[in-house]
């Protein structure tokens, strides 16, 4: 107990008890808890890294959307792409896949 008073006498009794209180309450606050700022921290950089993940899902999804539409409405763009993607040919016609290394 006597280490307390000293501890007291010798650094805290210079600080008016009123700041102690208040600078107590306020580390318990941002360090004990579910609100913490370590946890916050890490749930605002969980919610940043989810709205570049949804961006970038929405451009994809744009992207996409136009290539779906183009074959929709371009016979020849689907042919084009079918030729390219599935290696489809017409019957008099050889085709040679070439690949790079």
């Amino acid at each position: 107990m006597s280490r307390i008073k000293d501890f007291y006498n010798k650094y805290l009794s210079r600080i008016n008890a009123y700041w102690l209180v208040i600078i107590g309450f306020l580390i318990l606050t941002f360090t004990v808890g579910d609100s913490n700022l370590y946890k916050r921290y890490t749930y605002d950089e969980k919610i940043r890294s989810l709205e570049r993940e949804i961006k970038h899902y929405q451009k994809e999804i744009e992207i996409n959307s136009k290539k779906l539409n183009d074959l929709r409405t371009d016979k020849e763009g689907l042919e084009r792409f079918a030729r390219e993607e599935y290696f489809m040919k017409k019957p008099n016609e050889d085709v040679y896949i070439i690949k790079k290394k």
